[in-house]
């Protein structure tokens, strides 16, 4: 690893903060100091360290500044990672550019940092100019009259001016076909050095920044790709901090998850048909008796691949193995058009294999969307994956405002692969938050209400969510367990009463922040993206509706089997624990700031009698509790009478 020479030794953590918190027109804050020198003192011995650090702690600057205070030592870049594309933008925006500024005097140089992002974010010149070929012809550049059309084109102007060719930059964004005439994933790409376009590629740029820089900000699926796969796409590194930590599990397994349907393998055939013979008629009919297999068999977790599956997977796996040994022999053809081909072959082949060889360590279904059939395999834990791959090789620090479950890390941390007496070394640290929930809020558990079913929000909830939206004046987040009962609740509450009641999916998520921030009066109801994606602090958000327990569903075959696995615990491990993140995370839209107010109403019973309700209860803010339906409908109506005016929402949400 190359050293990264100082002038000067490395500022004390404390100074450095103080000097941001200065630049950022902020406050010193306990929680975040104590945050700081514990994420210091972690990078310094090589300990991993799980750091709880709720809202309003300004976690982070309490990891970047020792981020960047470790790389000024010339100990060599951080990586950080993050879950949302919201807390990139804020990172690499708005906090690093002036962290960067504040810490300079100190540091005796300024820091550098990049932001990386997985080679499709970013546009390709070599796609752009058609060198590499499309298998999507309905989408291209050839009907710029339709909507698809004006994307793309619009798309192909901006790359032609862009300075990074990043996605992100392009506004407004345009949809994933549209981005695809544009772009090319990693296997499609033939390489910098094959490339015409290799000295001005976009991703190659980004990677030659991110090779120079102190702190490197990327996401949790390129850390993923980085620590499982063979080939290196971060910089080397020894340490990682993980923003938004409780999600890492999900992006992970998303990353360690393939997927097989009819036409993945159609698509492979007839880009192998553009290059070679040999091997695509079989692949074409392997396509078929695919097609046939999947229609055959039930959508839902798979203990066996039935024969006639097992079979078709197999003349999958050897055509496609054909097609490669074709495509490896012919080195007269345009290397690109191979290269593409390959790509989508070696996808299929590296599937189809992994799926007949599945083993108990894996977890393989069928799902349905309307007549089409997928089918899925992804390992049944990524605990061993993280610990050899990641946790034995880096020091990480994890961090997120919701890592306690049950009032324990130790959940978490097995999820992550740190449990058991032979894991990691790990310390853990709960810093609190600057607010008050027990003096903020109310949780208010409507004891009174039928357990919920399956046939949506009962009348009874639905009387009960009125009740409360009009005791609050308005004010409220509904989150939802689906969007079928999301649009349930908001016909019900239009009916009842004259508020604006705003339905995620009616418009962009941004665009209902923006008026539900706006507006007093006006509600928001929609379903999971909502749960951790709003952040709308001041008097427009004082009440918070729940309305059931969100656990995993009960068809989920990647849970079921996760539960199966831990035996007699696996409803608390893997159901239960699923639920309390989710709830943390909703309860925790609630307060924003230190002079929030307001309530978090669950309509689930369940929350205040079931067996597991008090690991739910200690998963959530320390809110003060009643079940009493007029004590919350007289404080609801005291918080609306005495609220300040609203304020717009901060960014994007």
């Amino acid at each position: 690893m190359a050293e990264r020479a100082t002038t000067r030794p490395a500022a004390g953590v404390r100074e450095a903060l103080a000097a941001a918190v200065g630049a950022l027109g902020g406050a010193e804050r306990p929680g975040q100091v104590e945050m700081a020198e514990a994420v210091a003192a972690s990078m310094a011995s090589g300990e991993h360290l799980l750091v709880q650090a709720g809202t309003g702690t300004g976690k982070s600057l309490a990891y970047l500044v020792p981020s960047l205070l470790h790389a000024a030592e010339g100990k060599g870049p951080v990586v950080v990672a993050t879950a949302t594309l919201a807390l990139q933008a804020q990172i690499v925006d708005r906090d690093l550019p002036r962290l960067v500024e504040a810490v300079e005097p100190l540091l005796g140089r300024k820091p550098t940092f990049a932001i990386l992002k997985g080679r499709s974010n970013y546009a390709c010149k070599a796609k752009i100019a058609g060198v590499v070929p499309d298998d999507d012809p309905s989408a291209l550049f050839s009907t710029p009259s339709t909507p698809l059309g004006r994307e793309v084109t619009r798309a192909r102007q901006w790359a032609a001016d862009s300075d990074t060719g990043d996605r992100d930059e392009l506004l407004p964004g345009v949809g994933h076909r549209a981005w695809r005439q544009v772009s090319v994933s990693a296997r499609e790409c033939v390489g910098a050095q094959k490339c015409a376009y290799g000295l001005e590629c976009f991703a190659e740029l980004a990677r030659a920044r991110a090779a120079e820089a102190d702190v490197v900000v990327t996401n949790h699926a390129l850390l993923a790709i980085d620590a499982l796969e063979s080939f290196s796409v971060l910089p080397e590194h020894d340490v990682c901090v993980i923003d938004e930590a409780h999600e890492l599990v999900d992006r992970v397994t998303g990353v360690a998850t393939d997927e097989l349907t009819v036409s993945m393998v159609e698509r492979a055939a007839q880009r192998a048909a553009r290059v070679v013979d040999d091997g695509v008629d079989g692949l074409s009919e392997a396509a078929a008796d695919l097609s046939d297999a999947l229609a055959a068999a039930a959508p839902g977790r798979l203990a066996s691949l039935p024969a006639q599956l097992g079979d078709a997977l197999v003349l999958v796996r050897d055509s496609a193995r054909a097609c490669q040994s074709g495509l490896q022999r012919d080195k007269d053809g345009d290397e690109v058009s191979r290269r593409a081909a390959r790509a989508l072959v070696d996808a299929v082949f590296e599937t189809a294999s992994r799926m007949l060889a599945w083993s108990q360590y894996d977890v393989c279904w069928i799902s349905a969307n309307g007549p089409a059939r997928s089918l899925h395999i992804a390992p049944l834990t990524v605990a061993g994956l993280l610990r050899e791959r990641l946790f034995a090789e880096k020091t990480v620090v994890a961090t997120s405002a919701t890592l306690e479950l049950g009032g324990s890390f130790d959940l978490v941390a097995g999820h992550l692969g740190l449990g058991g007496s032979d894991g990691p070394a790990w310390t853990s640290l709960d810093v609190g938050t600057p607010f008050d929930p027990a003096r903020q809020g109310i949780l208010y558990i409507a004891s009174h209400l039928p357990q919920p079913g399956r046939e949506g929000v009962s009348a009874a909830a639905l009387e009960e969510l009125v009740s409360l939206v009009r005791a609050a004046g308005g004010r409220t987040l509904g989150l939802f367990s689906s969007m079928r009962a999301a649009e349930q609740a908001a016909e019900y509450v239009r009916g009842e009463l004259d508020l604006p009641i705003l339905l995620q999916g009616e418009e962009g998520t941004p665009e209902l922040v923006r008026q539900f921030a706006s507006d007093a009066a006006t509600c928001l109801f929609g379903t999971m993206s909502l749960w951790q994606g709003v952040d709308v602090p001041g008097s427009a958000l004082q009440l918070v509706v729940i309305d059931r327990i969100p656990f995993p569903r009960p068809d989920d075959p990647l849970a079921a089997a996760r539960r199966d696995a831990a035996g007699a615990s696996g409803f608390v491990a893997i159901y239960a624990s699923a639920a309390a993140l989710r709830l943390a995370q909703g309860a925790g839209r609630l307060l924003r700031q230190v002079d929030d107010r307001g309530v978090v109403a669950v309509l689930d019973p369940r929350l205040a009698s079931a067996g597991y309700a008090g690991f739910l209860q200690k998963s959530l803010p320390p809110f003060w509790k009643t079940r009493s339906r007029e004590a919350v409908l007289a404080a609801l109506q005291r918080i609306d009478e005495s609220a300040p005016p609203v304020r717009p929402v901060r960014g994007r949400p």
